[in-house]
């Protein structure tokens, strides 16, 4: 082969990692600003790597997809409502959004204390001790300035209240920026915007493949003889951001909090080794589960697992775990 025939295969290897190859267009008026009427109804296109075809169908189908003995993995993390609206004590409006769900510290006359990063928009920046206030019943305090425009805050709320029933009240679910609300988000958005199996609170964004899963749907999943576990990731606020390096691969991941239960663990196992198939439902399953993987057993068995994952997976990994990924477009 001749030198610039080598060159030329190795531009064609090259140009998957480069971040200019995933442009295309996509109007606007194809992006939904609302869900379907039902859950299930959500239009599915099947990629059959095997045999290299696809075709179309709806989300309600997906018994159809999966066999008896397989195990759908899903993301039970819960979106908490983390944009905030309020005033400094000028009377300058604010807006905050909150990066992680507030770690209680500690408790002193009454008064709760919880810390997060948080990001503020204003028309001007406030400084280190300043007091936002967003209701008699919820203000916060800026601790510090952070790198990226970030801030350091402590949320201030009376012992007796609830702190996610009071940002419920308060505060608004942050949907995605291409879901357009001019006046915010609504009840339905709060509600839609949830999976059907969301427990644990502490996502800023939704893990979106899970929302076509309606009740129905997983109940005839459990009837065919397909299993049902749950993993948790909380999607932190650098899903929302973009990859700007041109070669993909000198991209950094964030870090998001990861836990695999024993539970599903042991279902994992028991399902590989029978025969099954695992299908992670949305991306943040299958980082969850790739991550568990690299700390397996020596038979290659997944453990329970607590942690801080950065699995950053782009074209050439190699799934250990996941067999078939259900997404969101």
């Amino acid at each position: 082969m001749s030198e610039e025939c080598n060159d030329t295969a190795e531009d064609a290897a090259q140009e998957i990692y480069r971040l200019s190859s995933y442009d295309y267009p996509l109007p606007e008026d194809q992006i939904a600003q609302q869900p379907a009427k039902q859950r299930d109804q959500s239009r599915l296109l099947v990629l059959d790597c095997v045999n290299n075809s696809r075709h179309h169908t709806q989300f309600e189908t997906l018994c159809e997809l999966i066999s008896p003995g397989d195990l759908l993995v899903v993301n039970n993390t819960k979106v908490f409502p983390a944009r905030l609206f309020g005033h400094k004590e000028t009377g300058g409006k604010i807006e905050m959004l909150l990066l992680h769900f507030p770690a209680p510290v500690k408790q002193e006359n009454g008064v709760c204390q919880a810390t997060t990063p948080a990001l503020i928009k204003s028309s001007k920046r406030p400084k280190p001790g300043s007091v936002l206030h967003f209701s008699d019943a919820l203000q916060a305090k800026v601790e510090a300035l952070l790198p990226d425009g970030k801030a350091e805050v402590s949320l201030f709320y009376p012992a007796h209240a609830d702190l996610e029933q009071l940002l419920e009240k308060h505060g608004e679910i942050p949907l995605p920026p291409y879901i357009r609300r001019p006046e915010g988000s609504t009840t339905e958005d709060a509600q839609r915007y949830q999976t059907n199996y969301a427990r644990y609170i502490g996502s800023v964004a939704a893990p979106t493949a899970g929302l076509h899963l309606s009740n129905p749907l997983i109940e005839k999943l459990k009837d065919a003889g397909i299993g049902f576990a749950e993993v948790t990731l909380h999607v932190g606020y650098g899903t929302f951001a973009p990859v700007r390096c041109e070669d993909i691969r000198d991209h950094t991941l964030h870090k998001e909090l990861i836990r695999v239960p024993e539970e599903t663990a042991e279902a994992i196992n028991t399902t590989r080794e029978n025969g099954g198939r695992i299908w992670a439902v949305g991306t943040t399953t299958a980082r969850t589960l790739e991550f568990a993987a690299e700390y397996a057993d020596k038979k290659g068995r997944l453990q329970p697992i607590e942690d801080l994952c950065g699995l950053y997976m782009y074209p050439g990994y190699r799934f250990k775990i996941v067999d078939n990924l259900i997404t969101n477009f």
